[in-house]
């Protein structure tokens, strides 16, 4: 079960970044954040009027508020970087993030085998193979690098949240719902404040009506990558299901080949091979 729900984790995960990245190549990133994440509470909202979930309201909802106040600052990063690209170098880097809740599952007292210390020798070395030629070119793809970092370090830190967020299905349901309505408060707030400063909060000709649908698409994958994902690190090694739920960039980096035509160069490539290879030998080990 660990290995289902952490693998739909990746397949949710990769679709929504897709998505939240070719969005805000059209619709400033603040906007998609929103918009999304308040689909998404919506939808939540009314699955936990139907389940009763606010009857497993208690001290973990902490854990869910939390990260909500993390999480919008994520996917902001994430996505500024997914659209000064390339997506197939953005995305592997994120998975860095796999890092915050392997050492909150060795705190716990998990311990992981020489298989996975390997993989995660091999992963460092992806990382920096796959970083490295764009950290020589201009500062706007230094700026995608940095901003990938602090997204992985986001997502890491919400992976670990939101797994100690809820302890039943219509906990996580309600759980889920604190998570987006607090990024939806963080996130309006944050595109308040950048409007009065004077950025744009739609594109040229207005609100894009007709992105609603990948809108809604992008917020209900994620908040249903959050789900499975805390399913999956419920039962199962936390250290196991970081690693296979941190898979998504494959998801990612393959829909950026076969959509969008990218092409990596022979480092970058090989990197992200890397880096996706030892995140297989962590799940494995």
């Amino acid at each position: 079960m660990t290995a289902l729900f952490a693998l739909a984790t990746s397949l949710l995960w990769g679709l929504a970044d897709f998505g939240g990245g070719l969005l805000t190549r059209r619709t400033p990133a603040l906007t998609v954040v929103v918009v999304s994440q308040t689909i998404a509470a919506v939808v939540l909202g009314a699955i936990v009027v139907a389940t009763g979930g606010w009857s497993a309201a208690g001290p973990q909802l902490w854990f869910a508020f939390a990260a909500g106040l993390v999480g919008p600052v994520a996917l902001l990063s994430f996505y500024k970087a997914l659209a000064l690209g390339p997506m197939g170098v953005v995305s592997p880097l994120g998975s860095l993030g796999v890092a915050v809740p392997i050492t909150v599952g060795l705190v716990l007292g998990e311990r992981p085998g020489l298989t996975q210390f390997a993989g995660i020798a091999v992963a460092v070395v992806g990382v920096v193979l796959a970083g490295g030629p764009q950290l020589r070119g201009a500062p706007v793809q230094r700026q995608a690098i940095l901003l990938t970092l602090l997204a992985a370090l986001g997502f890491g830190t919400v992976f670990a949240l939101i797994a100690e967020a809820s302890s039943s299905v219509t906990g996580l349901f309600l759980a889920l719902f604190v998570q987006r309505v607090t990024n939806v408060a963080v996130g309006g707030t944050a595109l308040f404040v950048s409007v009065r400063r004077g950025a744009r909060a739609l594109p040229e000709g207005g609100f894009p009506w007709g992105s609603l649908p990948a809108l809604a698409f992008v917020g209900l994958a994620d908040v249903a990558a959050n789900g499975t994902y805390s399913v999956a690190a419920q039962h199962g090694p936390v250290t196991v299901a970081a690693v296979l739920a941190s898979l998504y960039p494959v998801v990612t980096a393959l829909a950026a080949r076969g959509i969008l035509s990218e092409r990596l160069r022979g480092m970058q490539a090989a990197g992200a091979g890397l880096a996706l290879v030892g995140t297989v030998l962590l799940a494995t080990g």
